[in-house]
């Protein structure tokens, strides 16, 4: 990582910065705390706030699981934030996407026209993915995707499509931006087959 990781225990162990530490060891159940959450405790209060905000939009949103974890993955494509994708394949796969969508987030790359080309997606999946493409690399979303994401999914969901793509573009510059975990420049991989 291009700065030090945070240490796993508060610098200034106020009561406030130990309950965030523990908010964030509960968030992952209990898990160790990993090196994104490490490298945003230099300032427990982001840290908090960021841990909050990213968790609703893991496990409050109405968005079908598979849908939203394939939009988080083709950011990880996109942004060559290669510890998302990592983080983020396996549960795309766990939550239903077939290995093979996967496969071709990764072979078409930034090829949104070999992406929409590709036999082996649905149309929700191909809206999902055209939505996810504008709105990382084009910013603006094109008036037929909006009306159409809006034919397929309720006002609800497709805000929380929206944010969960916005703030899955937010990790990968932060994760990128900062070399977390070191894996910029390595290659995206397939997770293992169970």
């Amino acid at each position: 990582m291009r700065i030090p990781y945070a240490p796993t225990s508060p610098i200034d162990p106020t009561p406030e910065n130990e309950a965030i530490y523990q908010r964030i060891r509960d968030r992952r159940n209990l898990r160790p705390l990993i090196p994104l959450d490490l490298a945003l405790l230099h300032n427990p209060d982001i840290a908090d706030g960021y841990s909050k905000f990213v968790g609703a939009i893991r496990s409050k949103s109405s968005v079908p699981l598979p849908l939203a974890e394939l939009a988080i993955c083709y950011v990880a494509v996109l942004n060559k934030a290669t510890y998302e994708w990592t983080a983020h394949a396996p549960i795309c796969l766990k939550a239903g996407t077939k290995r093979d969508v996967l496969e071709l987030l990764l072979e078409a790359g930034s090829d949104i026209a070999a992406v929409q080309k590709a036999s082996v997606l649905s149309e929700v999946e191909k809206l999902v993915l055209a939505f996810t493409y504008q709105s990382t690399k084009e910013i603006v979303i094109q008036e037929d995707v909006m009306e159409e994401l809006k034919r397929e999914f309720t006002d609800q969901q497709v805000m929380e499509l929206t944010i969960t793509v916005g703030a899955y573009n937010m990790v990968s510059r932060f994760l990128v931006g900062l070399d977390v975990t070191e894996s910029n420049g390595r290659a995206m991989e397939m997770p293992k087959e169970a």
